[in-house]
């Protein structure tokens, strides 16, 4: 019987679709697939959500081999706050979750120099029982001692949990500790896995 719900937070929570976002905001296709390339795609901005490098030691980094000059890399890493915002028929399920009795987390690859910022504008964060970011932790998916390490930090039993990512190698990770799994390949599916799997149905 499932008790607790971990959440990832990008594409199942919150939007997190930078390629989307160029294309809608006057990116041309070339310069659209060099910043994918140089920075979204990176070995710098693994590095950063793992809490590794700064973003300041990043952009530095990146500069020093991309066409795009530094004041341009930092325009792009200020983006990110637009990129984000909350995908309302996915957090709109979480108070009704919470009424329900099961426990809620989130468990994300996660920048540390914006978190604070994104999580306390938006108010469906107070749902939750607790949370972790990579960064914070030093731990990224799809590595499987995070997963150890989250279900041994809240006292959560591997069969009593299910774990919802966006990213199928990260579902299956967590679903080798013991966990339920929902591979979440289209945010607007969330509602409909969820019930299906907890076997209620939702009203959000």
């Amino acid at each position: 019987m499932i008790s607790n719900i971990i959440f990832d937070l990008g594409n199942v929570l919150l939007n997190w679709k930078p390629a989307e976002y160029l294309e809608n905001n006057g990116f041309s296709e070339s310069d659209k697939n060099l910043i994918l390339r140089d920075i979204f795609n990176s070995l710098e901005w693994l590095k950063i959500d793992n809490g590794d490098l700064t973003v300041e030691n990043a952009v530095e980094n990146i500069a020093s081999r991309s066409m795009l000059s530094e004041d341009q890399i930092k325009a792009i890493f200020d983006l990110r706050l637009k990129i984000i915002f909350p995908l309302r028929p996915n957090t709109d399920l979480l108070p009704e979750l919470k009424k329900r009795g099961y426990r809620l987390f989130y468990l994300s690859n996660f920048p540390d120099d914006i978190f604070d910022e994104v999580k306390n504008k938006y108010d469906f964060f107070r749902y939750f029982d607790g949370g972790e970011i990579s960064a914070r932790i030093r731990m990224s998916k799809p590595d499987e001692k995070i997963f150890t390490f989250f279900l041994k930090k809240y006292f959560l039993r591997a069969e009593e949990t299910l774990f919802i990512d966006d990213s199928e190698k990260n579902a299956g990770a967590a679903e080798k500790t013991g966990m339920k799994v929902i591979h979440l390949s289209d945010a607007a599916l969330l509602k409909d896995l969820l019930e299906r799997y907890l076997n209620a149905t939702l009203s959000s």
